[in-house]
């Protein structure tokens, strides 16, 4: 146990540590997936800088090539919350690849964000009642929500702090063995204990907002705000 906290320190600090808009440093673990954001203004083909292929699509509505001073990244414009038309064209696609399933490893997501908003899903895998479980990172009421759900149950982790003051912030949000704990700036903010186990399902990872959804019974919780970059890590896996 204690080993695998020190991992998730680790990893938190040194994203945090990283330098402000360019490529984190590899932590120790396996990186999976690294999407720098840094694509010129009006690019549809977000890369995965990691070497392993995990390329998305990316919108229309999506502002690619924003510049930030330090930096490019996307932007998310703010929707109507529960309002059609539904905008698939907001989000930011992943397709279905086996490694982006968080399986029975311990699994992280990172990301840096920015917003003065208080809802949205910013990086999910799988929908709430998808076969296979599912993961995501959500911001209700402003404050950051790791939440996996796999095979053993469920653990929801909900940082203390809102983080909707405008500032970039860098959020690890990561599933071991026995629970879920939460790193907002290199700092351990929550942690809950439970079990979530096998996690692997048949659906794309979603960047901005819910890939399935009507805006009517089931909302879309389409994010609002600015990414810098999105990172993926398993402990011990080696690519």
């Amino acid at each position: 146990m204690r080993k695998r906290r020190l991992w998730i320190v680790a990893l938190a600090a040194t994203l945090a540590a990283a330098p402000v808009g360019g490529t984190p440093a590899r932590a120790d673990g396996g990186l999976v997936a690294y999407w720098a954001m840094n694509e010129e203004p009006g690019s549809r083909y977000m890369y995965d800088s990691s070497g392993n292929g995990l390329h998305g699509n990316i919108g229309t509505e999506v502002v690619t090539g924003r510049s930030y001073g330090d930096g490019l990244g996307y932007g998310f414009g703010r929707l109507q919350p529960d309002t059609p038309p539904t905008h698939p064209q907001h989000l930011v696609g992943v397709a279905d690849y086996a490694a982006l399933d968080p399986d029975d490893r311990d699994y992280s997501v990172s990301l840096r964000i920015r917003t003065i908003y208080q809802f949205g899903n910013v990086v999910q895998k799988g929908q709430a009642t998808a076969a296979g479980g599912s993961f995501k990172i959500q911001i209700p009421s402003g404050k950051v929500q790791c939440w996996f759900r796999g095979s053993a149950g469920q653990v929801l982790v909900t940082g203390p702090k809102p983080i909707n003051d405008g500032n970039w912030h860098t959020v690890t949000c990561t599933r071991y063995g026995s629970g879920v704990a939460l790193a907002i700036d290199g700092v351990m903010a929550a942690s809950k204990a439970g079990p979530t186990g096998m996690i692997s399902n048949a659906w794309p990872l979603s960047i901005g907002g819910k890939p399935s959804c009507d805006q009517v019974s089931v909302g879309c919780d389409y994010f609002a705000g600015d990414l810098d970059w999105v990172r993926i890590d398993a402990a011990g896996h080696d690519w």
